[in-house]
């Protein structure tokens, strides 16, 4: 029975998370042992683009950082849907290749309809 999941490719590939995770634990612990432990006031400090601080850091945000973060969510999430239709476009029927601009037509939208509420002006 072992000798049949040895031959198994399961086998090779359990056998490379464990080397994996044993390289990972090995890594860990050395570097536990041999990092520096020394702190001081630059490395406590809070880092802002170089410069110290001058607001609090739990201050509001414009609602228009979160428009930008919500458009950049949809507009990645539209390439996760469109690089398997592109890879497979040769197989699909002519119904699955109107959905997908069906779909990015929805998607044309609202990217209009953000930018005309000024959701892509940063000032």
């Amino acid at each position: 029975m072992l000798l049949g999941f040895i031959n198994t490719n399961y086998f090779h590939f359990l056998f490379f998370i464990c080397i994996v995770f044993f390289i990972f634990l090995a890594l860990f612990i050395i570097s536990y042992f041999v990092m520096q432990r020394t702190m001081d006031l630059e490395k406590l400090s809070a880092y802002e683009c170089g410069f110290d601080p001058f607001e609090e850091s739990l201050g509001r945000f414009d609602i228009k950082f979160y428009l930008v973060a919500i458009l950049f969510l949809v507009f990645d999430l539209e390439i996760v849907f469109l690089f398997p239709w592109s890879i497979m476009l040769y197989k699909l029927s002519m119904f699955s290749f109107w959905v997908i601009f069906y779909f990015l037509f929805i998607l044309l939208i609202g990217f209009i309809y953000e930018w005309r509420k000024g959701a892509l002006d940063w000032n």
